[in-house]
């Protein structure tokens, strides 16, 4: 190793590296307000060229709440961390609403050509419970939000019922 220790690589991946990390295929549905869908594409069309983050909440499986974050992360036009003292007090909020946690939410930037989980995403995913919407500030993009499971580190895409 020598001289290449201590060196930062960086990775360009092709969509064929990402095949093996993504599933496509609906198998399973989320179910969210049309409120709540509304919320996350104006949240991230405020700053389309910056990442946006949240947490989504509500009761039996439907998503009723979103609670928007401010992203902390170091470069917030390629990352998004929602800091550690405001999962807290959302989670408290959540509790004092009797609202359970239902997933993360952010988005991928206006440059991006698509809305599905990078494999950075994917590694990051720690809640294996949670569902990952990921919003495309892209105003005629076919599909501006899309919900994900991911486990094990594999992404498989989930159906959004959006109900009044």
């Amino acid at each position: 190793m020598g001289a290449a220790q201590g060196m930062t690589l960086r990775v360009r991946h092709s969509i064929h590296e990402f095949a093996s990390l993504y599933t496509p295929g609906m198998k399973r549905a989320i179910r969210s307000r049309r409120k709540v869908y509304g919320q996350l594409l104006e949240h991230a069309r405020r700053q389309p060229h910056r990442e946006c983050c949240g947490i989504l909440a509500g009761q039996d499986g439907l998503i009723t709440q979103a609670f928007p974050a401010k992203n902390v992360a170091a470069d917030p036009v390629r990352n998004y961390e929602i800091a550690p003292k405001e999962i807290v007090r959302v989670m408290g909020e959540l509790c004092k609403r009797r609202l359970e946690f239902l997933g993360i939410y952010h988005s991928h930037p206006n440059w991006l050509d698509t809305n599905e989980p990078s494999p950075k995403d994917i590694a990051l995913a720690h809640y294996s419970k949670a569902i990952y919407f990921i919003v495309t500030p892209r105003p005629y993009a076919t599909t501006p939000i899309r919900a994900f499971s991911i486990r094990d580190g594999r992404a498989m895409e989930l159906e959004i019922q959006v109900l009044p």
